[in-house]
């Protein structure tokens, strides 16, 4: 289905130059002097590879229809995440790098999202928010409380976040999966 150029969001499935393309960023510009155009960055789904595109916003581009359907993740083998639908209990193999930099964040049993174009993955959402360990915290500076200060930490999956003062190791929080930032105290 055609649509303008302005309306392309991160997470939708294009078509360009023959090829499908999953949109990473965009971003419009308006320049001081002509017309408005849109900055997207795009990575093609059957290579990998990466590129940048401008259109003007008045021009239009072929955008796929997804369908979504619900796995659960079983488990990550080599480059591939092994997901399991659970209706059917039939496996499906997805390359890890539909995740990004959200990889750290799969869990056991985890019910993601799928996005499918004719049958083919071409994306993955995550829960927005997971509840992890914290592993390693760094002492409290004392002094620091006239403004909102967060200190650094190591979370069970390897990632590094930045917490307040009074989260310790061996505390579990809650995460944002979209950029691993501190949410909240975990409530179990």
């Amino acid at each position: 289905m055609k649509q303008q150029a302005n309306l392309i969001r991160a997470g939708q499935v294009i078509e360009h130059d023959g090829r499908r393309w999953t949109v990473l960023k965009q971003q419009i510009i308006t320049p001081g002097k002509g017309g408005a155009f849109i900055q997207v960055e795009m990575r093609d789904l059957k290579t990998g590879n990466k590129t940048n595109e401008r259109w003007r916003t008045a021009d239009s581009v072929e955008r796929l229809m997804t369908e979504d359907k619900e796995y659960l993740y079983s488990y990550t083998d080599g480059e591939l995440l092994v997901l399991m639908d659970p209706e059917t209990y039939d496996q499906l193999t997805v390359p890890v790098d539909l995740l990004g930099d959200q990889a750290p964040f799969i869990q056991d049993n985890m019910t993601i999202n799928l996005h499918l174009v004719e049958g083919d993955p071409v994306g993955i959402d995550l829960p927005p928010q997971v509840t992890l360990e914290v592993v390693e915290a760094d002492p409290v500076v004392k002094g620091q409380t006239a403004s909102s200060s967060y200190k650094p930490a190591k979370l069970s999956n390897g990632v590094k976040t930045m917490v307040p003062p009074f989260i310790e190791s061996g505390e579990r929080i809650v995460v944002r999966t979209e950029d691993g930032s501190y949410v909240e105290r975990a409530k179990d």
